[in-house]
């Protein structure tokens, strides 16, 4: 995978407000979560981790982002292709979708930030 979200810019120039804050193992953790359920339900994804052995040198936060782009597309191209219309697709891709996001940053208010 060549899109690590790099175009968007130097990554320490960005402010960590509002933003988890986890450290390089932990990023690292979920990076490989995220890229496992994305192997799991889309093309699969080459293994460039920190410290794989197809190392990029990106940072693992990176990776999270990268991965969850990638696991995001999947779950898109399955609700197209298992819809029964088009009308269903938008449902569940549109009102659908930002519900459970809705839901899942309600959960995240309550947890406090590491």
């Amino acid at each position: 995978m060549d899109a690590h979200g790099d175009d968007f810019g130097r990554w320490m120039a960005e402010g960590a407000v509002g933003t988890v804050q986890r450290t390089e193992e932990e990023w690292t953790v979920i990076a490989g979560y995220v890229r496992h359920a994305a192997n799991k339900v889309g093309p699969p994804l080459p293994l460039c981790l920190p410290g794989e052995s197809q190392e990029c040198g990106r940072t693992a936060q990176q990776h999270v982002l990268a991965w969850a782009a990638a696991l995001k597309a999947a779950a898109h191209h399955i609700i197209e292709q298992s819809a029964p219309s088009q009308a269903r697709a938008a449902h569940v891709a549109g009102p659908l979708y930002q519900q459970h996001l809705a839901q899942l940053r309600e959960q995240a208010v309550g947890r406090p930030r590491s």
